[in-house]
């Protein structure tokens, strides 16, 4: 009988040892996770091809392609040894997905309206939004998200195609420290805008201005959340993860 995920036992035939997909204590008591969805998130986070890894490992292409794909439930295990050492990690990090030479990056979870409504796809990010960007040095830790500037309205401090990183705070709400300071915020219909923000004519209200004197300002709205803008990172400065 072959061993679960984290066992080891011979196949009938040459004593290889294999593992197979289900999750217990063995040899791998820090395993959490299966091999192949550690293997998937180990691609991910360092952008590399199973191709270039197994070439790297001078392990068969094709087997682990077929665990990945589902079609195969457990490998060799000197194999996926060897798989592992050529992300240049040891196998509690490989299943922690802890990777030493793993860029930082940021989600990008949609874009912010300077003129042009739009809503975010993921306004905390969750889902790793639109695409991730490497995180700027400054910010590594802070747990910010950023979004991509649309329209003109805050030209010329913000151009259309830069991102702006910030934090939320708070699920809901304006802090005190976003008063007159420039901000991601959403307006009570959803859409979601960068402008420069001023207290309303009356207690909960808000003003959204532009900096663009061609912009349109918005005065005394209903605001869902706003959050300063922590960094602005022009766009021909931005490096997309792979």
């Amino acid at each position: 009988m072959i061993g679960t995920i984290g066992n080891i036992s011979p196949i009938s035939k040459g004593g290889i040892h294999s593992i197979t997909e289900n999750t217990v204590a063995g040899i791998f008591p820090f395993m959490d996770t299966t091999f192949r969805d550690a293997l998937e998130k180990a691609l991910q986070l360092t952008g590399k091809s199973l191709r270039s890894v197994a070439t790297a490992a001078d392990v068969s292409y094709d087997q682990f392609k077929s665990l990945r794909q589902g079609k195969s439930q457990k490998t060799n295990v000197d194999d996926a040894l060897k798989l592992i050492r050529a992300f240049g990690v040891t196998p509690e990090e490989f299943y922690a997905g802890h990777f030493s030479n793993q860029p930082h990056t940021t989600a990008i979870p949609g874009k912010v309206g300077a003129g042009a409504p739009v809503h975010l796809t993921d306004d905390h990010a969750k889902g790793g939004g639109l695409y991730e960007v490497i995180t700027p040095p400054q910010l590594i830790g802070k747990h910010a998200v950023a979004v991509e500037v649309e329209g003109d309205s805050m030209e010329p401090v913000y151009s259309e195609g830069d991102l702006l990183f910030y934090i939320r705070e708070t699920h809901e709400g304006v802090p005190i420290e976003a008063i007159n300071r420039k901000v991601i915020a959403q307006t009570a219909d959803g859409k979601v805008w960068v402008k420069l923000l001023k207290h309303g004519s009356t207690a909960g209200k808000f003003n959204l201005l532009s900096i663009n004197p061609t912009g349109d300002n918005m005065h005394d709205v209903n605001l869902t959340w706003a959050s300063p803008v922590l960094m602005h990172l022009p766009a021909d400065l931005v490096t997309r993860a792979k």
